[in-house]
């Protein structure tokens, strides 16, 4: 499953799923979402579960969409991506066909690490990588030749990574609080 397949697949289970989380859940999905190397046993002596409890949770929990993938962060400058940039796309017109067409497309694109369709005056945000900036000026000028409705991108380059991370905020489930886990 690729990242771009279950980001819009999983929306409509993610409303209904919080409310069927309990508290082991919460927890579960915290040390999970901080660290997914954690054994089944070590999450167990974590929540109070056995292995095979922890199993059977996480069995059920990437069944329901709620964990859509296990990862592992790379540093990008570590392979040699030294350019990051948050590009803003402006399209013409935003209609339907060209905001769908325009996803599929990003999701073809390996330099694209995350692509939302967002609000504002600007119709997408994009996190791009690529080794340099003739890459980028490159990765820039396919991205108009492919997509002839984009009016306007607004490149800013990233001088430092202040955050990285993927953890959701897991305290309003259940009444469960890291603070007290």
């Amino acid at each position: 499953m690729t990242s771009c397949a279950w980001a819009t697949d999983a929306r409509s289970v993610e409303r209904s799923a919080a409310a069927e989380l309990d508290k082991i859940d919460a927890r579960i999905l915290d040390l999970m979402q901080r660290n997914n190397r954690l054994s089944s046993e070590e999450l167990g002596a974590k929540v109070g579960l056995s292995a095979s409890g922890v199993q059977r949770r996480l069995k059920r929990l990437r069944l329901e969409g709620i964990i859509q993938a296990d990862v592992s962060i790379i540093s990008p400058k570590a392979i040699g991506r030294n350019v990051t940039v948050l590009v803003l796309v402006y399209f013409e017109r935003a209609r339907a066909d060209i905001v769908d067409r325009f996803k599929r497309a990003i999701c073809r694109m390996p330099e694209v690490m995350s692509g939302f369709y967002v609000t504002g005056r600007a119709d997408f945000a994009l996190l791009v990588t690529t080794n340099d900036l003739e890459e980028y000026e490159a990765f820039t000028r396919h991205l108009v030749r492919q997509n002839p409705d984009i009016k306007h991108l607004e490149t800013m380059v990233v001088l430092d990574r202040a955050k990285v991370g993927f953890t959701v905020p897991l305290a309003s489930i259940a009444c469960w609080s890291p603070m007290f886990a």
